[in-house]
């Protein structure tokens, strides 16, 4: 039986993921409903993109009773209200990264889907890749040994996308890409909390984090790194190094094709998407991680085993902590 998606918002990865899912079989996936503000813009989106219903509010397509799961594509501020209104209304929810701007907004969805019983998870498409999935089996095979370090980098010149800088809507390097980097070290370090967290960096004149660099120490001694930036360039990989050897995923590392193991470099074609155009690179890669919802939820699972909410709430609090440790704070952290 398909999996009947409701897209909540009409932004540009809100089109990536809606051109994904219509090139997965639609015996298991459909788009039955799209959501914006303005309903002239959902209909133009439902005609782009051949979705039966438009809305021109959330709260619309949240009581769609043929909406089984929503994706939530706004901006950072607004993921939590559009997150607790689909929750409200008994839906399964997808929500892009950073699922709220401070940990508190994290905790409060967390608690509200477990509260109400119902699938929520933090869409960190990285970590559906074969390239990552490939990744955490060398580990788990001890192929590079005792594991002692991870280092992340991300970091491009993003000033030209007005919400990238925008103090308002929570903008920064932060949210906007060093989740990508720390959800790497998490996942290396089996979501383990750190003992210790040193940030350093500079804000932007917007008042937005520009630059950070992270330290992190995990128990037994073993630690991590990131660099995450809106104004450079940086190498945009990742790595990881034990007692045994290096392994590197190469850029660009949030939708890695590429996995290097003691210097044997494997490659991971994306599927094919004939005709498709997408907004960001390797866009067709949201399959990967639209397919395991499906699973998901046809086996019952109220949270991802692969991103569950307990790691989502830590990678919150990370985040956070470096945040303010440059200074940045947001109106919601005052809440």
């Amino acid at each position: 039986m398909a999996l009947r998606w409701g897209i909540v918002s009409v932004g540009l990865i809100s089109s990536d993921f809606t051109t994904a899912l219509r090139t997965l079989p639609r015996s298991e996936h459909q788009v039955v409903a799209v959501a914006a503000r303005d309903l002239s813009r959902a209909k133009e989106f439902a005609r782009k993109h051949d979705i039966p219903k438009a809305y021109g509010s959330y709260e619309e397509l949240a009581k769609d009773p043929n909406v089984e799961v929503a994706y939530i594509g706004t901006q950072h501020p607004q993921h939590k209200a559009a997150v607790l209104l689909c929750l409200a209304a008994g839906k399964a929810v997808l929500c892009e990264k950073p699922m709220g701007v401070n940990a508190a907004e994290v905790r409060e969805m967390v608690a509200e889907a477990r509260s109400r019983g119902l699938f929520l998870m933090e869409a960190i498409w990285t970590r559906f890749f074969p390239a990552t999935e490939a990744l955490r089996s060398t580990l788990s095979q001890g192929t590079l040994g005792e594991l002692r370090v991870a280092r992340a980098e991300f970091g491009k010149d993003l000033t030209h996308i007005t919400r990238a800088v925008d103090w308002a809507q929570a903008g920064g390097g932060l949210l906007d890409i060093g989740i990508y980097c720390i959800q790497f070290i998490s996942m290396v370090f089996g979501g383990q909390k750190p003992e210790k967290i040193v940030a350093m960096g500079r804000r932007h004149e917007t008042g937005v984090d520009d630059t950070v660099t992270v330290l992190l120490q995990y128990p037994g001694g073993v630690h991590g790194s990131f660099t995450c930036s809106i104004t450079a360039e940086l190498s945009n990989g990742n790595s990881v190094s034990g007692t045994k050897g290096m392994a590197q995923i190469l850029s660009p590392c949030w939708c890695p094709t590429e996995l290097v193991v003691k210097g044997e470099r494997k490659e991971f074609a994306l599927p094919p998407a004939p005709g498709k155009e997408f907004n960001f690179t390797h866009g067709m890669g949201m399959t990967y991680e639209a397919k395991h919802v499906r699973e998901c939820l046809r086996k019952g699972l109220k949270e991802s085993p692969v991103i569950p909410l307990a790691e989502s709430e830590l990678l919150a609090d990370i985040l956070e902590e470096a945040r303010k440790a440059i200074g940045v704070t947001f109106p919601q952290d005052k809440c």
